[in-house]
């Protein structure tokens, strides 16, 4: 039989975005917290998502993308668990953040599109709500996944919690824009759709390099060494 310690003792070193941790793997309240979490902004981004049709804001659109972009990093962690498999994890993490990044560039487009040709959103109340959830929804997932983390000291997992505490802060931008829209100012939609746009490319620019980094990991002896 193949020994893989190795390359799971390599993996827990650094920052882990979007892959799965060796703690998580081998743990059923690992997969637990992730599960939870991930329902949590799959419910979050569903909400959004029926705000966003009646509202038509581009920074609602960015957001929803971002939260339903985080709720599919839960398809490696299913494929390392039902599969076993190291290349299984890291096929479906590269999917991951394809789909990500298409998504970034869509909403980055439609946001582009309302800065030339100005579309003020409506219903401004449920825009500010659509806010307020994302808030909500990412603290609970941030609270959740830190305290997994910290109860299994896995890296991985307080990594993606200190990014879904970051994330609250981005479905502020929001709220915000649902102010600057009430105070006459609608072309700060977009504004702030685009800068969420450029901080998604952003971590799937570090989720990218995760994956190119674990590829690397096992032509190394684990110790960190280049």
């Amino acid at each position: 039989m193949r020994s893989t310690v190795p390359s799971l003792r390599a993996r827990a070193h650094g920052h882990s975005h979007g892959l799965i941790d060796p703690s998580i793997r081998r743990s059923r309240d690992g997969v637990r917290v992730v599960l939870v979490s991930l329902g949590l902004l799959g419910v979050t981004a569903a909400i959004q998502a029926a705000i966003y049709i009646a509202t038509h804001s581009v920074a609602l659109l960015a957001d929803l993308i971002h939260n339903f972009g985080d709720a599919l990093t839960a398809i490696p962690l299913g494929a390392t668990f039902l599969l076993r498999s190291d290349r299984a994890e890291r096929s479906a993490g590269i999917a991951v953040v394809l789909t990500i990044f298409a998504s970034a560039i869509t909403a980055g487009v439609f946001a582009i599109l309302r800065i030339i040709h100005p579309l003020a959103p409506e219903h401004l109340l449920a825009l500010g709500l659509a806010g307020a959830v994302g808030v909500i929804g990412n603290a609970i997932a941030a609270r959740v996944r830190l305290g997994g983390g910290r109860r299994l000291q896995s890296p991985a997992l307080l990594a993606d919690g200190q990014h879904a505490r970051s994330d609250a802060i981005v479905s502020v931008g929001v709220i915000l824009s649902a102010i600057a829209v009430a105070l006459g100012a609608p072309i700060v939609d977009p504004i702030i759709g685009l800068v969420i746009t450029i901080m998604i490319l952003r971590i799937t620019w570090e989720s990218w390099h995760t994956i190119r980094g674990h590829d690397h990991h096992h032509h190394t002896d684990g110790h960190g060494h280049h």
